[in-house]
C-alpha cells in the first residue's frame, strides 16, 4: 500500500515562495514518475510538473516554467516543489501523485496513487 502526505501548504504574499514536500511510503512499484496536480476551486485539477526516471525527465506547465522546480529525494522518497514569484492564480488545493503517465495527463487521469493536498493561498 502506498502512501502520499504532502505538506508546507500556506498562505504567502504575491511574489513570496513555497516549498511543497510528498513524502511516500511504501512501494510506488512500477509509478516511475512523480507529479504534482493543483486543484483551483471551481476549476478542473491541472497538472503542474512531473518528475521521472530519477530526475531524468522533467516537465512543467506553461504557467509555472521559470518559477517552480520540482525535484525528488529517492534517498527520502520525497518529491519537492519549490514555488518563486507566486501570484494570486497560483491558489489552489495542491496534489502529489505517482504513476506512469505522468507526462500524458493534463488532469492526472490514470495516476495510481494520490495524496490529500495541501492548500496554497496567495493574496495580493
Amino acid at each position: 500500500q502506498v502512501q502520499l502526505v504532502e505538506s508546507g501548504g500556506g498562505s504567502v504574499q504575491t511574489g513570496g515562495s513555497l516549498r511543497l514536500s510528498c513524502a511516500a511510503s511504501g512501494s510506488t512499484g512500477s509509478s516511475a514518475c512523480m507529479g504534482w496536480f493543483r486543484q483551483a476551486q471551481g476549476k478542473e485539477r491541472e497538472r503542474v510538473a512531473c518528475i521521472c526516471g530519477g530526475s531524468l525527465s522533467i516537465l512543467y506547465a506553461d504557467s509555472v516554467k521559470g518559477r517552480f522546480t520540482i525535484s525528488r529525494d529517492n534517498a527520502k522518497s520525497t518529491v519537492y516543489l519549490q514555488m518563486n514569484s507566486l501570484k494570486p492564480e497560483d491558489t489552489a488545493m495542491y496534489y502529489c501523485a505517482a504513476g506512469r503517465f505522468c507526462a500524458a495527463t493534463m488532469t492526472g487521469v490514470g495516476m495510481d496513487y494520490w495524496g490529500k493536498g495541501t492548500l496554497v493561498t496567495i493574496s495580493l
